[in-house]
């Protein structure tokens, strides 16, 4: 099947996906179920690729794999973490922006989701359509950043939720383990799965398409909605915020920084 064909039929399926969690939150008036079901919809399309697309076995296999197992963990633990909660503020302030449009724009805003997905997964279906097998040392590389970016991104999301709940931790600022050296380890770590895929593409003619995944997702979580939006919102409501931004590192991790006492 052409791999035109293939994404068109990815983009029709989540668009209907995307109309049924938006008139899910059409009754609960929380939009922040969207955040799981656009994980698990990147996971589907790198399975969807792999049983569809005409290329190499093994490249199927390992996309399938690596972006199914992928989004099944990323969007497991965003559902965990949303379900039975307020709406996420991010949603909340759009709700407030919007005023009465609301319904009509989150309508849209989900949609934008799945052009987004898609535009994601374009390193997925390099990988399932290269006729040939990737050089063995980029699969092997490919499989470590994998790894390395999965378990990185489970620990500190796990790190996260154990310092929330502690009630002693309420209202503070989580420093423990690898927020220690970044005040956003988990966007790190999810920046870092996208290059997995241009390894995997390595001897494609269509390699170059691979490097537009993680593009779009580092200028989406640095600029966009990921570390700006959340670090407004945190700041107003952890005073000792401002002091965590002055010593650690906002992506990168890095050691924190020595502050000197006032005089």
């Amino acid at each position: 099947m052409h791999p035109l064909i293939v994404l068109g039929i990815g983009f029709v399926i989540l668009s209907f996906v995307f109309v049924l969690v938006w008139a899910v939150q059409l009754r609960t008036q929380n939009a922040g179920m969207v955040d799981p079901v656009w994980s698990w919809s990147l996971g589907f399309l790198g399975v969807l690729y792999g049983v569809l697309g005409t290329g190499e076995t093994t490249s199927r296999v390992l996309v399938a794999l690596l972006a199914g197992s992928w989004g099944l963990r990323l969007g497991g633990h965003l559902w965990l973490r949303n379900y039975g909660k307020p709406e996420d503020g991010r949603y909340r302030r759009f709700r407030e922006q919007w005023g009465a449009s609301a319904n009509r724009n989150m309508f849209w805003f989900f949609q934008f989701q799945v052009v987004l997905a898609v535009l994601l997964s374009l390193g997925f279906i390099v990988v399932a359509y290269r006729t040939s097998a990737p050089p063995l040392w980029a699969t092997g590389a490919a499989i470590l950043v994998w790894a390395a970016s999965v378990v990185g991104e489970a620990l500190a999301d796990w790190q996260l939720e154990r310092f929330k709940k502690d009630p002693q931790n309420r209202g503070k600022v989580c420093r423990a383990g690898l927020w220690r050296y970044s005040r956003h380890p988990n966007y790190f770590f999810e920046c870092l799965h996208w290059p997995t895929y241009i390894l995997l593409g390595i001897g494609s003619p269509w390699v170059a398409l691979t490097l537009v995944p993680p593009a779009v997702m580092w200028f989406l979580l640095l600029k966009v909605s990921g570390i700006p939006l959340t670090e407004q919102q945190t700041a107003k409501t952890r005073p000792e915020y401002a002091d965590y931004i002055r010593t650690t590192s906002a992506f990168i991790p890095w050691p924190p920084k020595a502050v000197r006492p006032q005089p």
